[in-house]
């Protein structure tokens, strides 16, 4: 019997619209909070972000200091931070 694969909640799926300051990551238009996540790490693997000895640790630069409101998160706490920047 084949595997079915696993549905996206539709609640993750939903386009949220950015703020201002996670825009200039991310782009202005409404995408899934998936699509934002996907973005955010792209970003940050780009611009060497991670913390290079915790790797789980993330140093910001200006732009996305703007949205965390900190120079240094753990991973899981930059979901919460970046939450408060989604409508």
């Amino acid at each position: 019997m084949a595997k079915k694969k696993r549905k996206p909640s539709a609640a993750f799926m939903k386009p949220v619209t950015p703020s201002a300051a996670l825009a200039a990551i991310v782009g202005s238009k409404p995408l899934p909070r998936t699509e934002v996540t996907k973005k955010l790490w792209a970003y940050i693997k780009r611009k060497k972000l991670q913390d290079p000895k915790a790797r789980r640790n993330i140093i910001a630069d200006a732009t996305l200091k703007a949205v965390l409101g900190k120079g240094k998160v753990d991973m899981f706490e930059m979901t919460k931070l970046v939450s408060k920047n989604l409508k």
